[in-house]
């Protein structure tokens, strides 16, 4: 009994330290604050083993009680590969939030402990996570009310110092809501902007956000990626837990893997070819978030069998070549290669190709005996 429960003890040692071995504290002595800041970083789950990859930065203030439910949503949608491996960043406020938040009574911009903090995050914080970390060349910031307010002051900054601001429930300073419409179509580079409140959410506050969506909504472009929700029956702070995943869902909607409603509604309309599609789809994802990811096994199978669809051969053995270069030593690109052979009246080096691929690592429906089969058919067919 003895030896089953330190059994069972060391184990759950060993599993709390797995799981917080990605969380790390750290002291952030502050030149421009005069004081230490404590941070919260959430680092991926390969970070340590993948050492070439890079990743974006999530920033998250109040992150005594914002930080938990964003990492976890960043861990989540991650792991189902819906947005790409982050490192979420948070700064722990407390009561210092308000004096962090402060703005002139004048011009409204921040002015005292709130333009120190506003230097800290930029001319601090940020050098020291790229210098520290494998970061990518995108950043999020995310803040609720008074620190929804406060991100917003980046994008006057030229260039805006982040490419993404979710605000949950912002409590706007004063000509926040003219300087932004005026402001956002002087942005050359892409913004996307996410805007939440409830309807049970504090009234003023819930009013503030309604009115700014009037006046965002209009500025949607290619440049501005813009998404509201006004959840219903969603109080002050029960609209943070809703907000979060919409905010990365919609966000990262590009970075996804393609959908059944991408391939009925896109793919299958297409009159381009397809597999410049799937080309755009990674360089835009490469140009967003500065990831050059390797293209999904589930999009090629997504984007062949469109081809197959809609007859664009020639476009399935451009894919069929694509995939054939990242994936070697699995039968993906050798079996779509086959089914171009085919269908443009070259059965010997179809049946060749299916047969060649036989010792390869199967990849979803694509077996070793399907492709034999297949190889065995064409040779009954035509004798060969």
């Amino acid at each position: 009994m003895k030896r089953v429960l330190l059994t069972a003890t060391c184990l759950l040692f060993f599993i709390a330290g797995f799981a917080q071995s990605k969380i790390i504290y750290e002291e952030f002595s502050s030149i421009k604050l005069g004081e230490t800041r404590q941070l919260k970083i959430q680092l991926p789950r390969d970070y340590k083993e993948n050492v070439d990859k890079v990743y974006p930065i999530i920033l998250v203030l109040d992150a005594n009680y914002l930080f938990e439910p964003v990492a976890g949503n960043v861990d989540y949608f991650a792991y189902w590969e819906d947005m790409p491996e982050s490192i979420v960043v948070g700064i722990m406020q407390g009561d210092a939030r308000y004096e962090d938040c402060d703005y002139d009574d004048t011009n409204f911009m921040p002015a005292d402990k709130g333009a120190d903090f506003f230097e800290f995050i930029g001319l601090e914080l940020l050098p020291y996570l790229d210098s520290s970390f494998r970061t990518a060349k995108f950043t999020i910031a995310i803040g609720h009310d008074f620190t929804a307010n406060f991100i917003n002051y980046y994008l006057f900054k030229d260039p805006p110092l982040f490419n993404g601001y979710i605000c949950l429930s912002p409590d706007l300073a004063p000509m926040m809501d003219e300087r932004l419409p005026q402001r956002i179509p002087n942005i050359p580079s892409k913004i996307f902007y996410y805007l939440a409140t409830g309807t049970d959410d504090i009234k003023d506050l819930m009013e503030i956000s309604t009115a700014l969506d009037n006046s965002l909504s209009p500025l949607k472009t290619d440049t501005f990626a813009y998404n509201f929700d006004n959840f219903e029956g969603a109080t002050h702070y029960s609209l943070v837990a809703r907000a979060i995943p919409s905010a990365m869902e919609k966000i990262f909607s590009v970075f996804r893997p393609i959908s059944k409603q991408e391939y009925t509604d896109v793919l299958l309309k297409m009159e381009t070819p397809i597999d410049l599609y799937l080309v755009d789809k990674y360089k835009t994802i490469e140009d967003l978030f500065g990831l050059t990811n390797p293209i999904r096994v589930n999009d090629f199978l997504a984007t062949a069998k469109a081809c197959e669809k809609t007859k664009q051969w020639e476009s399935l053995r451009a894919i069929a070549t694509m995939a054939k270069k990242q994936y070697p030593d699995t039968v993906l690109g050798d079996y779509y290669l086959a089914r171009y052979y085919e269908e443009v009246g070259e059965p010997k080096k179809a049946m060749r190709t299916f047969q060649g691929a036989f010792n390869k690592e199967e990849v979803d429906f694509i077996t070793t005996d399907l492709m034999l089969d297949k190889a065995d058919k064409i040779k009954e067919d035509f004798g060969y």
